[in-house]
């Protein structure tokens, strides 16, 4: 007698993100860039501090009490606040800095378990710490296929507790990843899936090869690398990039804000890459000191 094997398919309920007032224009093209796809699903934002605005229609802030306010306790980068989605099923999770090309329920829905699409598996700088890097590599030689990036990842099932997940990452071989390490979440979310042994698949990798969904592997035209239709990243991720720097693939972005709302973005580019041009000349200076500094001492 043949064994029948049961089909698991992806059937998402609700779309997961994290903001605050700083990232509004961010979130709302973010938004209706998901909306523009046919989606409809309840859209939960994680509060990244208690600088809040007002969502649209479909969106409302979402918090677990019990993990928030253990986070704070031990005084964790606002980011971690994510980690409450690990305790939950059947959601898309995506950082306010991307957009939407394609319903994520129609995308997700072929596949089960943990899912990523970025490109992390050849460029893993950011995912780790040295202790998570210990931990994972002592597993196994392909760490790399199965780190990603905390900015998008979905999953069907909860993979820990409340209680499971608190008992885990204050383990002393965990604790400086994920709730220490002090300038963002990723570390310590990989360190958690990682953990929790549940299968990943990146839709970067074969068999899907799906094209890349970071913004910064599109320096130049990117339509093209998008003519077969069902390699189409179905979202793209700004992670690091300055939008300062002019990409056509920025477009994208734009198009989900009114007029208005491109004014006060640019304005706020404006600010930020000035301040990026004074840190770099302040970098360049401490160096120049620096090495002058230095020639007179090896002088004397």
């Amino acid at each position: 007698m043949g064994i029948i094997k049961t089909l698991i398919l992806m059937k998402i309920d609700k779309i997961i993100s994290l903001a605050n007032n700083k990232a509004r224009l961010r979130f709302l093209a973010m938004e209706r860039s998901l909306r523009a796809t046919g989606c409809q699903l309840p859209l939960l934002v994680i509060p990244y501090d208690d600088n809040l605005f007002e969502l649209p229609k479909g969106s409302t802030w979402w918090e677990i009490p019990e993990i928030i306010s253990w986070l704070k306790i031990e005084k964790t980068h606002p980011m971690m606040r994510k980690y409450q989605c690990l305790t939950v099923r059947n959601y898309q999770y995506v950082d306010s800095d991307i957009c939407f090309l394609r319903n994520p329920e129609e995308v997700l829905e072929p596949y089960s378990g943990f899912i990523t699409s970025c490109g992390h598996w050849h460029n893993p700088g950011g995912t780790y710490t040295e202790k998570s890097l210990q931990l994972m590599s002592s597993k196994s030689t392909l760490w790399q296929r199965d780190v990603f990036n905390a900015g998008q990842f979905a999953c069907d099932r909860p993979l820990f507790t409340i209680e499971s997940l608190k008992a885990i990452a204050t383990q002393p071989d965990f604790i400086e990843t994920c709730l220490r390490f002090p300038f963002h979440d990723q570390p310590g979310l990989n360190l958690l899936v990682w953990q929790s042994e549940i299968e990943i698949l990146n839709l970067t990798l074969p068999p899907i090869r799906m094209e890349s969904t970071w913004a910064g592997d599109y320096p130049d035209e990117f339509e093209h690398y998008w003519a077969d239709s069902s390699r189409q990243p179905y979202l793209i991720h700004w992670a690091g990039i300055r939008m300062d720097v002019p990409r056509p693939i920025h477009q994208i972005f734009y198009n989900f804000l009114t007029q208005a709302e491109k004014a006060e973005w640019d304005e706020q580019v404006r600010q930020w890459s000035l301040s990026y041009q004074r840190n770099n000349r302040s970098v360049r200076g401490i160096a120049r000191r620096f090495k002058r500094a230095f020639q007179t001492v090896v002088q004397q």
